[in-house]
């Protein structure tokens, strides 16, 4: 039978056991339909990169799954007419991953980075070794936009025009007619 990888994203208000009892529903539904789930990760409640029917975050949950694609098509169709499924995507495999996916081993690094300290999490806030604003400039991250291979800006000699360029004038803002 062939493998397949399953995530999907349910809305951010189902609490954990409605997220752990939909997951148990689809995964009935493959093995009703002659299929196994070898695997069920959830990943929890994490944010989007952008709003999906008015949510702003999803419960994420992973399914390894080895079924005939009538199971998984069934199990799809569920899905889609489900309202609290706000999102699934099913991938063909040619094998299935053994241990924690790289969701899980992402998190687990996260989570033993975190001793840092400060505020923030992942995003650098206050404390770190980052200063203020952590890796997107803000206090304490030096001259923004500043490669460290430019010299002041007013070290440089002016621009020559090209010869395919009609020459600058001295105000720009003025239009020649």
């Amino acid at each position: 039978m062939p493998l397949y990888e399953h995530v999907f994203l349910v809305r951010q208000d189902a609490s954990a056991p409605q997220v752990e009892t939909l997951t148990q529903q689809f995964k009935s539904v493959i093995e009703n339909n002659g299929g196994k789930v070898n695997k069920v990760e959830p990943w929890g409640l994490r944010s989007l990169t952008f709003r999906i029917k008015k949510n702003r975050k999803a419960h994420y949950s992973l399914l390894n799954i080895d079924a005939p694609p009538a199971a998984v098509a069934e199990m799809e169709r569920q899905m889609s007419i489900n309202e609290d499924v706000i999102r699934f995507m099913t991938v063909r495999v040619e094998a299935l991953e053994d241990g924690p996916s790289a969701m899980m081993r992402q998190s687990r690094s996260r989570d033993r980075d975190d001793d840092r300290g400060g505020f923030g999490g992942d995003r650098g806030g206050f404390g770190g070794d980052r200063g203020f604003g952590g890796d997107r400039g803000g206090f304490g991250g030096g001259r923004r936009f500043d490669r460290g291979d430019r010299g002041p800006p007013r070290d440089r000699p002016p621009r020559t025009p090209r010869s395919d360029e009609a020459p600058q004038t001295t105000n720009p803002t003025v239009e020649s007619r």
